[in-house]
């Protein structure tokens, strides 16, 4: 894996069904051949609360081996966040999900 810059035009959120309240809200990191596993790691741990670098490190090698990994659900305002702030940080971030 390696960095990756976002196209402006990607899509930021996808609204699957009802209008988001009180669903959970996937926020899901997309392999590129941009970013290396200790980008990624570096990346997740630094934004995600709770998700210490051997945890990141662990949904690297499953975003390298199955080519995605949720790395965070929740309610859609930190979900929103959370996604912005790995989107900043150079991931190639999958549409947000409800």
């Amino acid at each position: 894996m390696s960095a990756t810059l976002i196209s402006p035009a990607k899509p930021k959120r996808a609204v699957r069904g009802g209008g988001g309240l009180g669903e959970f809200w996937r926020v899901i990191v997309l392999n590129d051949e941009h970013n290396t596993f200790d980008g990624v790691a570096r990346a997740l741990s630094s934004v995600l609360p709770g998700v210490d670098y051997d945890a990141a490190m662990r949904l690297a090698e499953e975003i390298d081996r199955t080519g995605q990994a949720i790395v965070w659900s929740g309610h859609r305002e930190p979900a929103e966040f959370y996604w912005d702030q790995l989107e900043a940080s150079g991931l190639t971030m999958a549409p947000l999900e409800s």
